[in-house]
């Protein structure tokens, strides 16, 4: 059974930063993409980083890009997510994704997010 634990959530002030970390198990780690993804309420999901774990390649939204750093521990089959400069409107709901069938590298990362954290939840004020 394929589990993604996601953790490092929490509140922060304008300008601050967060570690987000997610664990895989059961899961054909070295094969695959992986991403996080956000929700703040009343609007959709977007995702903001994304890494192929064999290649290391990584793309980011428009939104995150020079902020965030998506990186990946192998021993561990752990995501990371370093967020720095961080703003108000970044905060949301902070879901780790695992390709399941597919993932692709062209034109950026995209994939069959097929499995989903329970997500860690990111406050930012100003």
């Amino acid at each position: 059974q394929v589990q993604l634990v996601e953790s490092g959530g929490g509140s922060v002030q304008a300008g601050g930063s967060l570690r987000l970390s997610c664990a895989a198990s059961g899961y054909t780690y070295r094969s695959n993409c992986m991403a996080w993804f956000r929700q703040a309420p009343g609007k959709e999901r977007e995702g903001v980083a994304f890494i192929y774990i064999v290649g290391g390649n990584t793309y980011y939204a428009d939104s995150v890009k020079g902020r965030f750093t998506i990186s990946q521990d192998n021993a561990k089959s752990t995501v990371y997510l370093q967020m720095n400069s961080l703003k108000p409107e970044d905060t949301a709901m902070y879901y780790c994704a695992a390709s399941k069938e597919w993932c692709s590298v062209v034109q950026g990362i995209s994939a069959d997010w097929g499995y989903w954290g329970q997500g860690t939840q990111v406050t930012v004020s100003s």
